[in-house]
């Protein structure tokens, strides 16, 4: 199978990444392929059997036209800057253009050891390969930016992690893996010459309209503070927790990167943290707008010598640029969830009604994404799917009451906007309980419940009466649900 490779990183950056190669499994087999992108990309494998299929994506064959790196980029890391991290388990075969001349890199997560591995194996177990494929097509089909999976491959090797696990190997489809981390390390370590070469090349590919601005380095901050903005909104509408928001996982082109330990709510609680390693919550659900600010002020001072460089009165307005993020993020947030309760036009009520949401939602913790779901059907003339969300039938009536009152402003019919409201709010999302059952089942060489589950996450909004228990939350008695980075 022929890949179109053109790798401009490789091409115009040297200096900025390490040659590395994958290391062959020993007996590569393919998981999970996922055509429908593969066509995206151009990739043709119609009838490509899975064999080959398994070589290709498992590193164990070179693709003509691949030129194997690895990132360079450091990282504050719950806070405490790492001066040097990079791709230690990731490999970049190469980046395509695809038919709409979009540019994506195509990388092996999993593929063994690179100069950046710090003593570690480079590999990766199965379940934690089949968690980022899994949430990466939900997240992907619930219009959220995101980075994509293209193929999951067993290598028939054991991965040490607590215990020996299957060892996997990810295919990721990213727009660029550059992150702010990756702006860190040349800032840190090479100073303005390298963090404007960075630039340069980010902007050509991501925002080439900015090379025309007058300093093009503060169009960029603004740009990538506006993509962030927008990416953390679309988590928190959907009750989806990162887990993990260290600079070196923040992508500069605003696309969700890096599913290790993240989770979705089940019953709304704003100090929600799953992750294993999140032990003072730095990460919570509702930190996260305050984490991404904090991660734009790392970006600001890695991009400050480029920004000086062509202008230094400009470093002021990149200060300015940081100080309006809380505003910025405000305003976006109100329009996300003006989508969400069906409301249209901007109104002086809504950031009042939005706020009391939110206090409701905290004090009686109905699941958050069925919340939504049962709004709409009380606009059919339906309580019963609200009642049984509530501890009490009219718990939240005063806020249902004031939303009512909202949305009689405007003209639409109430079943109209129930279906709009249905459009925008998933009811299949990858429940935790679903998807540990799945990895689960996988690990012990059952796919069948994890393609089954794959299915239900890419079709998030139509209701389906044979995916009922899909649209569940896990039992009220199970123990706290825990995730783990999987490195």
């Amino acid at each position: 199978m022929d890949i179109a490779f053109d790798n401009s990183f490789h091409r115009e950056m040297e200096g900025f990444y390490a040659p590395a190669e994958a290391a062959v499994p020993s007996a590569p087999k393919l998981l999970v392929f996922n055509q429908t992108l593969a066509a995206t990309l151009g990739i043709d494998a119609a009838n490509v059997d899975d064999d080959s299929l398994a070589h290709l994506f498992s590193g164990a064959t070179l693709p003509g036209g691949a030129a194997p790196l690895a990132f360079a980029y450091a990282g504050h890391q719950f806070g405490h800057f790492s001066s040097q991290l990079g791709d230690g388990r990731a490999l970049l075969l190469g980046e395509i253009l695809a038919p709409d001349g979009r540019r994506f890199d195509v990388q092996l997560k999993g593929s063994g050891p690179t100069p950046f591995s710090r003593n570690g194996d480079g590999k990766a177990a199965i379940g934690p390969v089949l968690r980022e494929f899994l949430v990466s097509e939900a997240m992907a089909a619930m219009h959220v930016p995101t980075t994509r999976s293209l193929a999951a491959v067993a290598t028939g090797d054991r991965v040490q992690r607590e215990r020996a696990h299957p060892g996997a190997v990810l295919t990721r489809i990213a727009g660029s893996h550059i992150r702010v981390g990756t702006f860190q390390f040349f800032a840190a370590h090479f100073g303005a010459e390298h963090v404007i070469r960075l630039s340069n090349y980010t902007i050509a590919r991501h925002f080439p309209e900015l090379a025309a601005a007058a300093n093009p380095h503060l169009a960029l901050l603004a740009a990538v503070i506006e993509r962030q903005c927008l990416l953390v909104a679309n988590w928190m509408g959907l009750g989806f927790i990162h887990g993990v928001m260290n600079t070196d996982n923040v992508a500069v082109s605003g696309e969700t990167i890096d599913y290790g330990p993240c989770a979705f709510m089940d019953r709304f609680a704003v100090h929600s943290v799953f992750s294993s390693i999140d032990a003072n919550g730095r990460y919570a659900y509702g930190n996260q707008p305050a984490i991404m600010n904090w991660n734009m002020a790392r970006f600001a001072e890695a991009l400050l010598p480029a920004i000086h460089a062509v202008n230094p009165q400009d470093v002021e307005a990149a200060k300015v640029l940081v100080a309006d993020i809380v505003e910025q993020f405000r305003t976006i947030w109100l329009a996300t969830m003006r989508q969400k309760l069906g409301l249209g036009a901007p109104h002086s009520s809504d950031a009042g009604l939005i706020d009391g949401l939110f206090d409701a939602l905290e004090q009686y913790g109905p699941d958050f994404t069925l919340f939504f779901r049962a709004l709409a059907t009380l606009l059919r003339g339906d309580a019963s799917a609200m009642q049984a969300l509530l501890p009490e039938p009219d718990a939240m009536a005063p806020w249902i009451a004031s939303w009512w009152a909202q949305l009689e402003r405007e003209p639409l019919s109430p079943l109209e906007r129930a279906a709009a409201m249905d459009a925008a709010n998933p009811l299949y999302i990858p429940r935790n309980h679903r998807v540990e059952e799945v990895l689960g089942a996988a690990e012990q060489g059952d796919l069948a419940p994890f393609l089954a589950l794959l299915e239900v996450v890419r079709a998030p909004y139509a209701e389906r009466a044979d995916w009922a228990h899909h649209a569940q939350p896990g039992p009220a008695e199970a123990a706290p649900y825990v995730t783990f980075c999987g490195t």
